[in-house]
C-alpha cells in the first residue's frame, strides 16, 4: 500500500494569501483533520471526498497524494528509493507520458532540476529493465504529473490527483493582457460576500474571469466542470462508479439564474469579444450580460455591488492620466452605488488612494506572483 492509502492524507497546494478561506472550503467538502503547512493544507479524506475535493473546490491548485516519503541525503539513494520502493506500473504504462514537478530546499541535493531528472531517470529505468520499454516525459498534457518534494533532505515522492493546476478551470479560451487568476477570482467573489442577493457587476470585466467565476458561485457550477480528466483516474485504487456517483451528485446541485444577476462591460471590444466568448462555455443559455461601454456612461436603476479589476498598464488605452482614471472611478462609485459597495483589485496599490473615497477594508493578495490589494468601499 502508498502513503496516502496508509493514511488517508492529502495535501492540497493553495496560495499562501487565502490559506485559510482554502481551509474553511475543503471542510466544507467534506475534508477532516485539516493542518495547515507553508503554501499548502494537509487534510485526511476518503476516496468520495477526493473526488468531491477535486471537482468543486475553487480556491485550491492542487491535491497531492504521497506514494512514498523518506530520508534522502544523495541523489543516488533518491535513485534507488524511487526505482525499488514503488510499482511504477501501478500508475504508468510503458507508452504512457509523464511529467515531474519538484522543488528542493535547504537540503544535500541542491537544485529542483536535477533532483526530478535522477526521479526520471529511475522511472525510465525501472521500465527498461521490466518492459525494455520506458514511457515518455511530455510537459504538457502528460498522462500523470508527479510531484518530488525535498525539504531537509527528507524526501516526498506524490501523484497529482488533480492532473495539474485546477484554476485552469477551461473557459478561458480567450484573453487579455495580465489576466486575473481564476482562483483570485474565486476568493475575491468569497471574501465580497456576494451570494446574489443583489445583482453584481464589473465595469472592468475584461476577458471574463470574474464574470466567469460569479456565475459559477451563484449556480454551484462545479469549478472543474469543464475538466476532462483528473490524475485521480490513474491511482491503483481509483473507482469509476464512485466518481461517477460524486460527478452526478454535484451536477444536479446546478440551478438556473435570471438574466442580468451576472453583468459586465469594458471600453475594449477586443475584451468583449473575449469575455462573451469565455462566458458562453460555462453559460450556455445567455444569461451573464455583457455589452461594450465606457464606465462613464454607466447609468444603474437598481442597486448593484460592483466587484472589478480596473485596468492599470498595457490595456489601459486611454489619454487619460491615470490619477484622473482612478478619481473618476470614484465619482463614478459616488454616483451609481448610494447605499451599496465596490470590491476592487489594485495590481498597483500606489492607485488606491486615487480613487478618492476612504476604504472599509484592504486584504494582500496575488496575481500569480504579483502582489496587489482587495479594497472595499461603503458608499453612502
Amino acid at each position: 500500500m502508498y502513503q496516502y492509502q496508509k493514511t488517508k492524507t492529502y495535501l492540497a497546494q493553495v496560495p499562501e494569501d487565502i490559506k485559510e478561506l482554502a481551509e474553511e472550503e475543503l471542510k466544507s467538502l467534506g475534508a477532516k483533520e485539516t493542518k495547515l503547512t507553508y503554501r499548502g493544507i494537509y487534510f485526511k479524506a476518503d476516496k468520495e471526498t477526493l473526488y468531491r475535493i477535486n471537482y468543486n473546490a475553487r480556491l485550491i491548485i492542487r491535491v497531492l497524494a504521497p506514494l512514498i516519503s523518506f530520508d534522502c541525503h544523495s541523489d543516488r539513494y533518491l535513485y534507488k528509493t524511487a526505482f525499488n520502493n514503488i510499482r511504477w506500473e501501478d500508475f504508468l504504462k510503458k507508452d504512457s507520458s509523464f511529467f515531474i514537478i519538484a522543488n528542493v530546499s535547504n537540503s544535500k541535493i541542491k537544485h529542483s532540476r536535477y533532483a526530478a531528472q535522477r526521479l526520471k531517470d529511475a522511472i525510465a529505468d525501472y521500465f527498461n529493465k521490466k518492459f525494455g520499454k520506458r514511457p515518455s516525459v511530455k510537459k504538457e498534457n502528460s498522462d500523470i504529473i508527479l510531484n518530488l518534494f525535498i525539504r531537509n533532505n527528507r524526501a516526498i515522492i506524490s501523484v497529482d490527483t488533480s492532473g495539474g493546476s485546477l484554476h485552469k478551470r477551461g473557459y478561458r479560451v480567450e484573453s487579455v493582457e495580465a489576466p486575473m487568476s481564476e482562483v483570485l477570482a474565486a476568493a475575491i467573489i468569497k471574501l465580497s460576500g456576494w451570494r446574489g442577493e443583489v445583482p453584481l457587476y464589473d465595469p472592468f470585466c475584461g476577458s471574463g474571469t470574474i464574470l466567469c467565476e460569479a456565475y459559477m458561485v451563484i449556480t454551484n457550477t462545479p469549478a472543474a466542470f469543464l475538466r476532462e480528466k483528473f490524475g485521480f483516474e490513474l491511482l491503483p485504487d481509483y473507482d469509476f462508479n464512485l466518481w461517477q456517483k460524486v460527478k452526478s451528485e454535484s451536477n444536479k446541485k446546478i440551478v438556473e439564474v435570471e438574466k442580468g444577476i451576472i453583468a459586465g462591460s469594458d471600453i475594449s471590444e477586443s475584451a468583449v469579444n473575449a469575455a462573451k466568448k469565455n462566458c458562453s462555455l460555462i453559460d450556455e443559455n445567455g444569461r451573464i450580460k455583457i455589452e461594450k461601454k465606457d464606465f462613464r456612461d454607466i447609468k444603474f436603476e437598481k442597486k448593484k455591488i460592483i466587484i472589478t479589476n480596473p485596468p492599470y498598464g498595457i490595456r489601459l488605452k486611454t489619454e487619460t492620466p491615470i490619477e484622473n482614471l482612478y478619481k473618476e472611478i470614484g465619482d463614478f462609485f459616488k454616483r451609481e452605488l448610494k447605499g451599496s459597495a465596490a470590491f476592487v483589485y489594485f495590481g498597483n496599490r500606489g492607485l488606491i488612494k486615487k480613487i478618492g473615497l476612504k476604504p472599509s477594508f484592504k486584504k494582500i493578495l496575488y496575481n500569480g506572483g504579483l502582489e496587489g490589494r482587495l479594497v472595499k468601499y461603503d458608499i453612502f
